[in-house]
């Protein structure tokens, strides 16, 4: 699979501008994906030219949200609606600056009766930004 960009997106995720955090989707397996996002000057969650804490939960929560609506669309099924469900061992080593492409690493962990487990990483370069454990919670149809 060649990445997915720009128009792409929106046919993994139900958000939207001005929400969309997640702006690249590189690739899956079937418990793993990377996606990512590079920090523009107006993005709702910057401030001061940082990205901040709550726009790294929600790149990372759209990462999890990209991969389960890449997984239904090579099911042909609609992009499922998930919420977050629990943030763990939430970790942030240093704040995204505005231009800085992050590329995000998921793994899942488990999945059981619509509630994904997943382990994320944040990068910006050969740097971890953040990571956490994060629990989604998938709407079912």
């Amino acid at each position: 699979m060649s990445e997915i960009k720009g128009e792409g997106i929106k046919e993994l995720i139900p958000q939207r501008h001005p929400i969309m955090m997640v702006d690249t989707f590189y690739g899956a397996t079937d418990t793993e994906a990377d996606t990512g996002l590079t920090v523009a000057d107006d993005n709702l969650f910057c401030s001061d030219g940082f990205f901040m804490e709550p726009g790294l939960v929600e790149h990372i929560a759209q990462s999890a949200s990209a991969f389960a609506g890449y997984k239904a669309k090579v099911k042909n099924e609609p992009t499922p609606i998930g919420y977050i469900g629990e943030v763990k061992k939430f970790r942030i080593n240093f704040l995204p600056r505005t231009g800085d492409m992050l590329h995000t690493h998921i793994r899942i962990m488990s999945e059981v009766l619509g509630v994904s487990l997943l382990n994320a990483e944040t990068m910006v370069g050969e740097e971890i930004a953040a990571q956490c454990q994060m629990k989604i919670f998938i709407k079912p149809d």
